[in-house]
């Protein structure tokens, strides 16, 4: 007779995807996760691989659900420097208020720890960056910009900014702070000359 699961495995993904967004891979034990989702190790081992396994899955998970949706948004926007103010507008708000304040983004924090030594960490991080930069690129196509302006080094700067921003945070930046960073960044970009 099968092994019946009592329980929702995307359930306790999500409960393990919020523990090591906000705690870091490297500063979860497998016991935190344990106690997190009331589950035993044999459970969690059989239905999710070992803890890198499920921290892999937990990071695919908050790319899908979390990241991908927004960078959607932000390609078909059409609303060029205005899109991209409201981008970075929501994710210092994101980041320094709410439910999730201080804990950074999950991908930029693997950026920073050690999971990017991992092949599948690295592959998952190296895609969402790509997503970002082509994001980027696409709100910057319909944008008032300076001439001559590299849209490609344009976009990628854009993208690290990004990360910036949710490291700063993470690790207590002021609010305004950050606002003021992007919003010099974004001038930079603009095309004073159609502004005259």
């Amino acid at each position: 007779m099968p092994d019946v699961k009592h329980f929702d495995p995307d359930a306790v993904l999500e409960q393990v995807e919020r523990l090591f967004w906000q705690r870091g891979a490297a500063s979860t034990g497998i016991a935190e996760v344990v106690a997190a989702t009331g589950l035993s190790r044999s459970s969690l081992y059989a239905t999710f691989g070992g803890k890198q396994q499920l921290y892999v899955r937990a990071l695919r998970r908050y790319v899908e659900r979390r990241s991908q949706p927004v960078f959607q948004a932000l390609a078909g926007d059409g609303r060029g420097l205005e899109a991209v103010e409201g981008f970075f507008g929501r994710l210092i708000e994101d980041r320094c208020s709410g439910e999730h304040a201080r804990w950074g983004c999950m991908v930029s924090n693997a950026h920073a720890g050690g999971e990017g030594g991992d092949p599948e960490v690295r592959d998952v991080l190296d895609q969402h960056q790509r997503r970002l930069r082509t994001a980027m690129r696409a709100a910057l196509e319909s944008a008032s910009l300076r001439p001559g302006l590299d849209l490609d080094a344009a976009a990628e700067m854009l993208a690290l900014l990004a990360y910036g921003v949710n490291l700063r945070s993470r690790a207590g930046a002021d609010a305004a702070d950050l606002r003021r960073g992007v919003s010099a960044a974004l001038d930079m970009l603009r095309n004073h000359e159609e502004q005259r």
